[in-house]
């Protein structure tokens, strides 16, 4: 087929819903997850000013922020955001299998962020999209493309519900061992900011350069991800510190995000350097190894509960008064030490389980280089 235009082979659709919106599935920016291919998150019978119609099949992509990677198939009909561009295949000129992950490689979206304007929040329009160019094949080696990613794909999922059971495991013995987690606890409830200090960061002016060149780890809340981390991916200066009044939070410290796109929002880390954070993540400082350990698995069990503290307008998030307020339970260290011992076990499978997870997806963008 050879050099084509991304309007060449695909069209945006601009439907607007006209039905009852009681029962509709509705999605923002924030149901879509990075890099995921499948919408399979929603909310139904919300309040929405939505009036964005959208088909099963169809695929959504996130024109705002486009640096954050959100594009997926829809698996249901329903009514979303109208940062949310909907684009479908034309018929006889690509293989719609294949679409998808046109949409989803890296170049489409560097191209999509390149023709982004606006500053707090760029937005990408139709018309830069479509003059997007790819090099496309036969539709017959097209479709022989999309069974070979769609299969790796669906290896990939079969991963990710191994560490959905084994995460589930960890919820059940919880609840064995302690009680429903805030309905029947086996120990005194107390509020998380009674036991522990609870603070948080800052974010240094990016227009000083120096402040980026210090060895102090700086974490962002997409660094919050179920980790020990001993290692960042920004650091700045003590001058940076400083200026931004941060705090430098010691190893142990259990780190939250209190806001974020996506799933981010409630996610945990504990800290195993010195460290300091941005604005966007609790701090809450834990000096024993063992109550620092339980407080981090007891809040990844509750991640759902925490999540529904969050209040605000289109995005909700969390604060410092809501962190503190959180219920917990301290009970016998030897408990503590039990538990802690179960789900660090269960930690070590997911971990295993990501790596392979990584080595699929790297398969993924091979073929997917290799070939577009």
């Amino acid at each position: 087929m050879g050099v084509v235009r991304f309007d060449e082979i695909a069209k945006e659709s601009r439907d607007t819903f006209k039905g009852k919106v009681e029962g509709m599935p509705i999605v923002g920016l924030e149901h879509i997850e990075p890099y995921d291919m499948l919408l399979s998150k929603w909310d139904v019978d919300v309040e929405t000013t939505f009036t964005k119609e959208f088909h099963k099949g169809q695929i959504m992509f996130g024109r705002r922020r486009a640096y954050q990677h959100k594009a997926c198939v829809a698996t249901c009909d329903g009514i979303c955001s109208g940062d949310i561009t909907l684009i479908e295949p034309i018929e006889g000129m690509v293989c719609p299998d294949l679409l998808p992950f046109i949409v989803q490689n890296d170049d489409f979206f560097e191209h999509a962020i390149k023709g982004s304007n606006g500053a707090l929040s760029p937005r990408v329009k139709w018309q830069h999209m479509a003059n997007f160019e790819i090099n496309l094949s036969s539709l017959s080696e097209q479709k022989v493309l999309a069974e070979k990613l769609w299969a790796a794909y669906d290896v990939k999922q079969s991963y990710l519900k191994m560490i959905e059971a084994t995460e589930e495991m960890v919820k059940s013995q919880f609840v064995e061992m302690f009680g429903d987690n805030y309905n029947g606890w086996k120990y005194p409830v107390i509020k998380l900011g009674e036991q522990f200090s609870v603070g948080t960061g800052g974010t240094p002016d990016r227009k000083i350069d120096s402040y980026y060149k210090g060895n102090i780890p700086w974490v962002k809340s997409t660094e919050v991800n179920y980790c020990e981390l001993s290692e960042t991916e920004e650091h700045i200066s003590e001058q940076a510190i400083k200026d931004s009044n941060c705090t430098l939070y010691p190893p142990l410290t259990i780190l939250l995000a209190m806001y974020g796109q996506g799933t981010t929002r409630g996610r945990v880390a504990i800290l195993r350097t010195n460290a300091t954070v941005n604005q966007a993540i609790a701090a809450i400082k834990v000096e024993n190894e063992t109550e620092s350990l339980f407080l981090y698995h007891l809040l990844k069990v509750c991640y759902d509960f925490i999540r529904k503290l969050a209040v605000g307008g289109n995005q909700h998030n969390l604060n410092l008064k809501l962190v503190s307020s959180i219920p917990i339970i301290s009970p016998p260290t030897e408990f503590q030490r039990q538990f802690v011992s179960i789900a660090h076990q269960a930690d070590i499978s997911i971990s295993e389980l990501r790596k392979s997870i990584d080595a699929i997806d790297k398969v993924i963008k091979s073929l997917i280089n290799e070939n577009l």
